[in-house]
């Protein structure tokens, strides 16, 4: 059971540990612990019910996450999924999958948010991936970091690399995209020369 010292417990609710000592002489407020030498202590269920709330206990989920740059990878996306899908199906886990569409340098996928989402929600106890870099391309430290900070373990199917040529182009363009915006004159037209030099090669190679 979380405690909360009085000073604790005074800030989050507002009021001074002044007026605690007073509801707890008028027993408005009864501290949950009182130890020996008098300090009083407060429990999370005390402030949950301060305000209203109603903890509701999830049942954590084991995640599948499965990902692809673009729409033109749409079949592998539903093999990365239906591999997944076997691997916990023979490990006997009770699972979800979510799926994203989008570059393993974009942050801001829809699927990715809602995962991150349910991690710190308590909602996840094991994110399983095809490959390390379906889950991101750069940062996978960071966000096992968060997994670990909620008790969440990420589950790596084969530790291979498996991305594809024309994956790492499309990344590669994106980053150069992003750096370009910021830069001026001479060296955003380099930028913009190199930009169109690997779409060209990578229009060639799917020729």
């Amino acid at each position: 059971m979380k405690l909360y010292s009085i000073s604790q417990f005074a800030e989050k609710i507002g009021v001074t540990a002044h007026t605690l000592r007073v509801w707890h002489k008028e027993e408005k407020l009864i501290p949950a612990k009182i130890t020996d030498g008098g300090t009083r202590y407060y429990s999370q269920e005390q402030l949950d019910n301060y305000f209203g709330i109603k903890r509701i206990q999830k049942e954590k989920k084991v995640i599948g996450y499965c990902r692809v740059s673009s729409y033109k990878q749409k079949d592998d996306l539903e093999r990365q999924t239906e591999n997944v899908k076997k691997y916990m199906i023979a490990k006997g886990y009770q699972f979800e999958i979510i799926t994203d569409i989008g570059s393993g340098i974009n942050y801001n996928k829809k699927g990715l948010n809602k995962l991150i989402e349910m991690i710190v929600s308590g909602e996840v106890s094991k994110i399983v991936i095809l490959y390390k870099d379906r889950l991101i391309r750069f940062g996978y430290e960071l966000i096992e970091k968060i997994g670990q900070l909620y008790g969440v373990e990420i589950e790596i199917i084969d530790n291979s690399e498996k991305s594809s040529e024309q994956e790492l182009v499309e990344d590669m363009i994106q980053i150069v995209t992003v750096f370009s915006c910021g830069l001026q004159g001479k060296r955003a037209n380099q930028a913009k020369k190199m930009i169109e030099e690997l779409v060209e090669n990578d229009s060639i190679k799917e020729d």
